[in-house]
């Protein structure tokens, strides 16, 4: 198979790319970048690109799966609308480009939470992008919408390390499970099993059933 992913970089992508060189049902893992990264593999083709200009790029988008793990926070992106502009306009469009192009498979790591009806900015967002993407061409579409996210992030954050902190003694109790952070790692694995599974449809996954599918394939 051959992937493409956005979001390479980031937390989950990193992950994720990593995975998938590793996998030999991968051939290819061509990643979509603002600026170049340090990895090198022969599976390996880096695309260094300027998301805002989809014309330079669209017809690269090809293969067998598009995996979208694109997102920045609000304080990185400077306003509302700069992080709308990454993690809904920039999403929809590589999204488009990849269906329009006959790629059949498209895996979104969402959030928890997302509704388009919401009256919370970044889950309304999250929301709109999921309904929409899934009105796309594809013949296999997978959402994950994990809670809080554990992995070494390259810049901390107080404010998350205490929410993941608070968050990893909640999930200890029963009835709080499946609110437990979850592994970059196993969020990853679950990408990985969606896109091998190729489901036709829609499917989307919430909370535990994230860590489900991410265990499946680590099994």
């Amino acid at each position: 198979m051959q992937a493409n992913i956005i979001g390479a970089t980031g937390l989950t992508g990193v992950q994720l790319l990593r995975q998938l060189l590793d996998n030999d049902r991968f051939e290819k893992v061509r990643v979509f970048v603002r600026r170049p990264i340090a990895t090198e593999h022969p599976k390996l083709e880096v695309c260094v690109i300027d998301f805002g200009q989809p014309e330079t790029w669209r017809d690269l988008v090809q293969g067998d799966v598009l995996f979208s793990a694109l997102g920045t926070t609000l304080q990185q992106a400077g306003g509302k609308a700069a992080q709308y502009r990454v993690d809904y306009e920039y999403q929809y469009a590589f999204a488009e480009a990849a269906a329009q192009n006959g790629v059949p498979r498209y895996v979104l790591v969402s959030s928890v939470g997302a509704d388009a009806k919401s009256r919370n900015f970044y889950t309304q967002m999250k929301g709109a992008l999921d309904e929409a993407v899934q009105q796309l061409s594809f013949q296999s579409t997978t959402i994950l919408r994990p809670g809080f996210l554990d992995g070494q992030r390259e810049q901390s954050r107080p404010g998350e390390a205490a929410g993941l902190f608070v968050m990893r003694l909640l999930g200890k109790l029963p009835f709080m499970r499946n609110w437990r952070p979850i592994s970059v790692k196993t969020v990853a694995a679950a990408m990985v099993q969606a896109a091998l599974a190729g489901t036709p449809g829609s499917r989307v996954y919430t909370l535990g059933e994230v860590f489900v599918l991410g265990e499946s394939q680590n099994g």
